[in-house]
């Protein structure tokens, strides 16, 4: 089978790579996963498959949509997708109410979709700041909020695990992604109380440089400093996030809420991460 990307996971990989959690984990279970056609969503999604989970999948387009799809049907799971932006209110509120039609309920909604590319913050355009800004921050809100709706009218309780990224120390080149982020991680910690007498758990997972179809989004020389950027002096990979998912979202994680486990390999108290290129200037 073909690679996922260069810097992933071959599909069979993905789906006989051992996992650290029994066989079942999530039988009868549904879990909605955005941003499911590449890169965490993809793994994420083949994981809680292989765990037994029936998928309700989301992303923009249809074609990588249908391929992850494919990996799940082939493990004997249900599974459906929508293709939509998570930056359109309506299209996600209509998609929860789907997913609680087709599959009779939610336990767990994984927010994963989001995007941003590596600039100096001087550089950045209104446009390009505003698309940032909406699909990782709005678009998360949106997601969260539809899903806790559904939970509060149906009295069942749920699970949201949000994918931000590891914003401790700020992130040089990402100023965008890392106000975003942040804005992520406090927001869940915010509604993580509001939430708790719904019996709604809600955490964050931040990541800091795992290897997946996102690094297209870097230069050679950008890349080149994610094996600097921490203390073990290597990149993640894709299971260091689809395992801690699971154990965050299901059972694992039954009294673990408003919490971000960092998967960073100490990049929050050392490293030197440049996206675009280290400057000449911390070089001296």
């Amino acid at each position: 089978m073909a690679h996922d990307s260069k810097f992933g996971f071959t599909e069979q990989e993905l789906i006989e790579t051992p996992l650290a959690f029994r066989d079942g984990l999530f039988d009868g279970r549904t879990v909605l996963i955005s941003g499911a056609g590449s890169g965490f969503g993809k793994a994420m999604a083949v994981v809680f498959a292989r765990l037994g989970a029936n998928l309700y999948l989301c992303g923009r387009k249809q074609e990588k949509l249908d391929r992850t799809a494919e990996l799940i049907t082939g493990l004997g799971r249900q599974v459906e997708t929508a293709a939509l932006t998570i930056r359109d209110a309506d299209a996600v509120d209509q998609m929860i109410g789907a997913v609680f039609d087709r599959f009779g309920g939610l336990d767990l909604q994984i927010n994963n979709a989001g995007g941003q590319f590596a600039q100096d913050a001087i550089d950045f355009s209104v446009k390009g700041w505003q698309a940032v800004i909406d699909t990782n921050l709005n678009g998360t809100w949106y997601m969260m909020q539809a899903a806790a709706k559904r939970w509060k009218e149906t009295g069942t309780p749920g699970s949201i695990v949000n994918i931000t990224a590891s914003v401790s120390r700020g992130i040089p080149q990402m100023a965008h992604t890392a106000a975003a982020r942040s804005g992520v991680i406090t927001l869940s910690k915010s509604v993580a109380v509001e939430w708790a007498p719904l019996h709604i758990r809600v955490n964050c997972l931040g990541v800091g440089t795992v290897a997946s179809s996102g690094f297209e989004n870097y230069t050679d020389e950008g890349r080149e400093s994610f094996y600097s950027s921490n203390p073990m002096r290597r990149v993640g990979d894709m299971f260091d996030v689809a395992e801690a998912a699971v154990y965050l979202g299901g059972a694992t994680g039954k009294f673990i809420t408003g919490e971000t486990l960092t998967i960073d390999g100490g990049q929050q108290m050392w490293g030197d991460h440049w996206g675009a290129g280290r400057p000449e200037y911390f070089d001296r």
